[in-house]
């Protein structure tokens, strides 16, 4: 069993709890993730490390109240527990290396690519942050970012807050202005990584993306998390939970990838709401 050790409430929709698990804490590095199981009859879900405390023993999980699961995961409290917390899964993401990075992160994926930042200015590259939501009321994650990040910028698609537009905004004006960078890593939802790539192609930069589809046992056998990859025109199928979650992002096929992704959101939109209504009848 997990003790949940701390939890806060980032947004309306976005929780951060800190998980008591010192041996994944051990392990854990930046771009790996975590299967948890809320409780005995529960679905798996894969949530990214969001951050460790090797000494504390604890692992941090950001995650968005989407689907029945992460609702049932947000009315845990601290002193609760999780009976499933395993990992890390998934390979770490590269940063050996590196001395001037972007990091591109949208949404809740801000999440995942905090601890990439973070990894990167704790080895004294030089790191440019961009971070969209799609209104301030969203916004997670500004004082993490900027405390290490040697640029930051901050859009919201109606601005908001920061700058209005969305993340390709201030990538188009660096490139074209003669910015450059060693690799760009962004994480977020598909289609945003989708027009990141596409900003960063033209100046044939190594662009970075974390895939998170549809995963079940988080170790390549039941096939659910594979992606399409295009690589010297032939298509190669690779498993997100063991080969990734990071690819290079000139490879993915993402119109597949949103096309499988959106396979079962009706389904889980419907027990998102049988969970809900459940909840409201206890609390009744």
């Amino acid at each position: 069993m997990y003790r949940i050790v701390n939890k806060k409430s980032l947004n309306p929709t976005v929780t951060m709890m800190d998980i008591e698990a010192p041996f994944v804490a051990q392990k854990a590095e930046a771009g790996q993730f975590i299967i948890l199981r809320v409780d005995e009859e529960s679905e798996r879900i894969p949530l990214t490390v969001a951050g460790f405390d090797r000494e504390k023993g604890t692992v941090k999980i950001i995650f968005q109240i989407v689907g029945a699961t992460t609702e049932r995961l947000n009315h845990k409290n601290v002193g609760d527990f999780i009976p499933d917390f395993a990992g890390p899964l998934g390979v770490a993401t590269k940063t050996e290396g590196l001395k001037k990075v972007l990091i591109v992160g949208g949404g809740v994926g801000c999440a995942i690519a905090l601890p990439v930042a973070q990894k990167l200015h704790e080895q004294g590259a030089e790191v440019t942050s961009v971070i969209g939501f799609r209104n301030k009321d969203l916004l997670i994650l500004e004082d993490e970012f900027n405390a290490v990040s040697d640029k930051l910028y901050v859009m919201t698609d109606d601005g908001s807050y920061g700058r209005k537009g969305n993340v390709c905004v201030p990538i188009n004006e660096m490139l074209s202005g003669g910015e450059n960078f060693q690799e760009v890593i962004t994480i977020g939802p598909l289609v945003m990584m989708k027009f990141v790539v596409e900003a960063v192609k033209p100046y044939n930069i190594p662009c970075t993306v974390s895939m998170n589809p549809i995963m079940i046992d988080g170790t390549g056998m039941c096939g659910g998390c594979r992606l399409t990859l295009n690589r010297d025109g032939q298509k190669v199928t690779k498993f997100a939970c063991v080969d990734g979650p990071d690819f290079n992002g000139y490879e993915v096929d993402f119109d597949e990838a949103m096309s499988r992704g959106a396979m079962y959101r009706d389904f889980e939109r419907h027990a998102y709401e049988r969970t809900c209504n459940l909840f409201k009848k206890e609390v009744k």
